[in-house]
């Protein structure tokens, strides 16, 4: 049949061995991650005192659910191996387990177990974090429980990563934005799209921080069983969780301030790319608007050669037998030319004219007649008998 392209079967074997490969693959990556194996992970512990017992040391998942009292998938929430991009913190018996931007920590009454996060790049804020979590831990004159502690830390270091990075994008949209008040061209609307992309993301992971801490303080069964050294000393809590619902408040109080700072970011950022469509719209319409005066302004120079081509052919009109025929036929053309690009000129000029109502036509008495265009009430005149 006409239209109809033949595809080889060679060819369509070939397709589908090809797709059949790549979801095997993509399934076996998958998979691997879900496998019940006793992968070992590469963990910092820091001991009651604040002291830390062993760097980067290796453990297995079964060993580290048996002694802490886990379930298997709980981890794979701490696991850098299997993708995680929503914060969580889950209270268990024993544990609280943290998966929030780059810390994975397991809290116990007595010990911090901080996870390796495997190819990251957050060296130099994981190294200060330890050093927070180190001098905190061994701060006792604070008077706050051992776990409180370790929480304050943690949640310091998330807040400090959250504003360090939101510095760095006001910097760079700032500096954007002060740059394109001189110049505007290609490569600023690339860079604009691109910071703005990041700003979104950042934001993303800034709300849903937030949530992860709204949805504990949301929790009252959550928040009692967080209390892990009265847990350990048999002292039973029911709804007495004061300091540590502040010690969240504060940090979730924060984190919003951080998210309404970018949401701040994000609308100068869209009002800029609204004003420069409209610069540039503007720019668009004055080069139409030029390119169509000097179309007029052709045609009306056409119109005059018009005549004088008609009068310079070779026939007899008697006008050239005239002392001042060439001077008449000079002067009709020329003025035949300004009217017409007068006129066109005059055209343009009622086409580019916008305004909220729509411009009536006629003159005289029929004005009165024309029905006046709807307006709405917020900008007509209010008199005694009624709108205007």
């Amino acid at each position: 049949m006409v239209g109809q392209r033949h595809v080889h079967p060679d060819t369509v074997a070939l397709l589908d061995s090809q797709e059949d490969s790549a979801k095997a693959a993509i399934l076996e990556k998958v998979m691997q991650g879900r496998q019940p194996t006793d992968l070992v992970l590469r963990c910092t512990v820091i001991d009651r005192e604040g002291n830390v017992q062993g760097i980067s040391g290796q453990i297995k998942k079964s060993d580290l659910c048996v002694e802490h009292k886990l379930n298997p998938r709980d981890l794979r929430k701490i696991d850098s191996r299997v993708p995680n991009l929503v914060p969580t913190i889950l209270v268990r018996k024993e544990a609280i387990l943290f998966n929030i931007l780059h810390i994975r920590a397991l809290v116990k009454a007595d010990a911090v177990i901080l996870f390796d996060t495997y190819g990251s790049n957050d060296s130099r804020l994981h190294s200060a974090f330890l050093y927070h979590l180190e001098h905190n831990l061994k701060a006792r004159g604070s008077g706050s429980p051992y776990e409180f502690r370790a929480i304050d830390s943690i949640l310091v270091s998330v807040l400090s990563a959250l504003e360090a990075e939101m510095v760095f994008i006001r910097n760079l949209v700032g500096g954007l934005l002060a740059e394109m008040e001189d110049d505007i061209n290609h490569d600023k609307f690339k860079r604009l799209l691109h910071y703005s992309r990041r700003l979104a993301s950042f934001k993303n992971r800034a709300k849903l921080v937030q949530q992860a801490l709204d949805e504990v303080l949301e929790q009252d069964e959550d928040l009692n069983a967080m209390y892990l050294t009265d847990k350990m000393n048999g002292t039973v809590r029911e709804n007495e969780h004061e300091e540590l619902e502040v010690l969240l408040e504060v940090f979730s109080k924060q984190v919003e301030e951080v998210v309404n700072e970018a949401e701040n970011i994000e609308s100068n950022v869209q009002s800029t790319q609204e004003i420069v469509e409209l610069i540039l719209d503007s720019n668009r319409n004055a080069l139409l608007g030029l390119d169509l005066k000097v179309s007029i302004g052709t045609m009306g120079i056409g119109a005059g050669a018009l005549v004088a081509g008609l009068f310079g052919m070779n026939l007899t009109s008697h006008l050239e037998e005239t002392p001042w025929g060439f001077v008449a036929l000079s002067a009709f053309s020329s003025a035949f030319a300004l009217l017409v690009a007068w006129v066109g000129f005059r055209r343009l000029d009622k086409i580019r004219k916008v305004g909220l109502s729509s411009p009536r036509r006629g003159g005289g008495n029929q004005r009165a007649n024309v029905p006046r265009p709807w307006i709405p009430l917020p900008l007509r005149r209010r008199k005694t008998d009624g709108w205007s």
